[in-house]
């Protein structure tokens, strides 16, 4: 994969950018600011970016305005934002256009050198990586999609996995279930959701959005 590293902490940045080409990925460019940042991604038009939220020169949101702005331009840019907590106006912000290859880790997740790379790889294949903090804060405030109540406490379970970006048998794994039975779950989920789309992976990605953007 070409990649972008869009980080001002430049050993994080180095760190991030050494692993990436270790897992035998290429980083195209990497960089320190917002301006920066929205360059490197319409020049390298690169299959993933990596973008940390704040950035310089203010310090507060000039990754993220890069990320959206670049996809905007590049519908479908698949973009891991990295943040050191877990802010959910921004959250919601990328999560917005529904488009897919989304993903918003905490910036601790990146010292789990596997889950780092197993997370950029499904974004860039158009999936969704969501920490599972993240998910948590997503879900603490917001009045309820009346579709989402439909569900029951097991689908929950099954789509808040699925929001992580698990496949079918990893959280049939984590929950001690057949996969026969999660691909039911699942199934029962979309139908629940309205969403009958006949592109698998698609139908994924708009479940964890319709679960993660609760109004």
């Amino acid at each position: 994969m070409r990649i972008v590293v869009a980080e001002d902490l430049y050993l994080l940045r180095d760190g991030m950018v050494r692993l990436i080409e270790a897992c035998g990925h290429q980083v195209v460019a990497t960089a320190a600011t917002g301006p920066e940042t929205l360059a490197a991604l319409l020049t390298w038009r690169p299959d993933v970016a990596v973008v940390d939220v704040r950035m310089p020169p203010t310090q507060s949101d000039e990754g993220l305005r890069a990320a959206l702005a670049a996809r905007r331009e590049m519908p479908g840019l698949p973009v891991l934002i990295l943040s050191q907590y877990v802010e959910q106006l921004y959250a919601r912000e990328l999560l917005a256009d529904g488009a897919g290859g989304i993903g918003y880790f905490l910036k601790e997740s990146v010292f789990d050198a596997d889950q780092f790379i197993d997370a950029l790889e499904r974004v860039a294949a158009g999936g969704t990586a969501m920490d599972p903090a993240v998910i948590t804060k997503l879900l603490s405030s917001g009045s309820s999609n009346r579709r989402l109540e439909r569900l029951t406490e097991r689908e929950h379970s099954v789509l808040g996995l699925m929001a992580e970006g698990l496949s079918n048998q990893a959280i049939a794994q984590r929950l001690f279930l057949s996969e026969s039975a999660i691909s039911k779950h699942t199934t029962s989920i979309f139908g629940k959701l309205g969403i009958t789309d006949d592109d698998n992976n698609n139908r994924r990605v708009r479940a964890v959005l319709a679960y993660l953007n609760k109004p």
